[in-house]
């Protein structure tokens, strides 16, 4: 798809995240700890929003929550106009096939493929939806050129690069991205989360990164922080 057709697209697209109130507790007895604390966060299509704060703060559990793979204790998700809460395991794993894409710290791509196979793998699990063509989708993030390269012929930058590919080709509602400098310098962590910038705004996704590289956040429309639990701006 052209950059016009995207550009369009993002501004015709409605939903992204919101969260409402969301609480989570995690632990047992003594020890249970509350990851989310009332906690209330939107993001609009086409707006990147960095999550920041200590470890242990919840950014890992509001990921879970928005993604689908954690629901609430109470407090309701919507990710594209959809109450999260409202489905099946079955339809939730679906919808977050369909509606939501991961990015994680090393690309978390898998080792017996090449990189236009990380891309096709995700289509097939899709079924007949509409998907964006891997080839294009890697001459996009500028990895065309290692189309047929496998992750351990691969540099950590552009395991991250085919990672955010991977993420996008089911042209997804929201993408949750964790920590993707991680492993990377200074100017490949510069060039990643422009990346991740450049494509939210081109393709109208709502995208929320939790990183712990402050250099980073000015590519981002708009920083929160998280402090046992609770969301500030």
């Amino acid at each position: 798809m052209s950059t016009a057709t995207e550009k369009r697209n993002a501004g015709t697209r409605t939903g992204g995240l919101l969260v409402e109130s969301a609480n989570l507790a995690l632990g047992d007895g003594e020890s249970t700890v509350q990851a989310l604390d009332n906690v209330s966060l939107s993001v609009r299509p086409g707006e990147m929003v960095a999550v920041v704060g200590p470890s242990g703060a919840g950014k890992s559990s509001l990921l879970a929550v928005a993604g689908a793979l954690t629901t609430p204790d109470s407090g309701t998700v919507r990710v594209n106009n959809v109450d999260l809460g409202s489905l099946s395991k079955a339809a939730r794993a679906r919808f977050r096939l369909q509606e939501i894409g991961f990015v994680f710290q090393s690309g978390n791509l898998i080792p017996a493929l090449n990189a236009a196979e990380q891309l096709r793998l995700i289509q097939k699990l899709a079924g007949s939806r509409d998907t964006l063509d891997p080839l294009e989708l890697l001459a996009a993030v500028g990895m065309e050129h290692k189309a047929r390269s496998r992750p351990d012929q691969l540099s950590g930058g552009e395991r991250q690069r085919v990672g955010i590919a991977r993420s996008l080709v089911n042209r997804p509602s929201l993408l949750l991205v964790d920590e993707p400098t991680a492993a990377l310098d200074r100017a490949r962590s510069q060039e990643v989360v422009a990346l991740l910038a450049r494509e939210t705004h081109e393709r109208g996704v709502a995208t929320v990164m939790v990183t712990h590289d402050h250099d980073v956040l000015h590519h981002c429309d708009r920083v929160v922080e998280m402090v046992d639990g609770r969301l500030s701006s």
